[in-house]
């Protein structure tokens, strides 16, 4: 009797609680605009691209002064192996896969939403536009997926074609 009446009693609080928000005495509700300025993905086809670009040439200074210190001089020898960024190919298949950038990424503008969001380790999100666009050339390059000269935007990205473009099964259809 004594544990059904706690019972009751939980479930009574419980659904009392469910029915009435938690208010925790800080933040506040979200504008508009909000919501819009973390919509910073990029799809696969390129959607979500913004303007801008960036050459291999820009990329390689970048990428001494922001990249080298954790991922190597040429993103071959970093600190931590897993942090490689260039070489592996035709290892996926391997007991010694390497998965980088050239051997593993299916997508180039997978790689210019990665660089976006998440680098550099110390400050994510503050690289402009123009360069993630001249780190992923860059990168793309040390890979040789794209030659000497080459520059990024929206429109030349999404045509890269990766090494591994093929090795993932698609879960969903196509958007095109």
């Amino acid at each position: 009797m004594r544990c059904s009446a706690a019972l009751a009693a939980f479930v009574v609080l419980a659904g009392a609680a469910a029915a009435e928000p938690q208010r925790l005495g800080f933040g506040r509700p979200a504008t508009p605009q909000e919501p819009g300025a973390a919509d910073i993905d990029v799809r696969a086809d390129g959607a979500g691209l913004p303007p801008g670009q960036g050459s291999v040439e820009q990329g390689a200074a970048l990428f001494a002064s922001t990249c080298a210190a954790c991922h190597g001089e040429r993103g071959e020898k970093p600190l931590i192996p897993a942090l490689r960024l260039t070489g592996g190919r035709g290892t996926l298949a391997t007991p010694g896969a390497v998965q980088t950038v050239g051997s593993y990424w299916p997508y180039a503008t997978t790689l210019f939403d990665y660089i976006r969001r998440a680098m550099p380790f110390n400050a994510p999100e503050s690289l402009t536009p123009d360069q993630v666009y001249a780190v992923t050339a860059y990168l793309l390059r040390l890979n040789g997926i794209v030659p000497d000269g080459t520059v990024l935007d929206a429109g030349t990205l999404p045509r890269v074609q990766m090494p591994n473009r093929n090795g993932f099964v698609g879960v969903y259809a196509p958007s095109h």
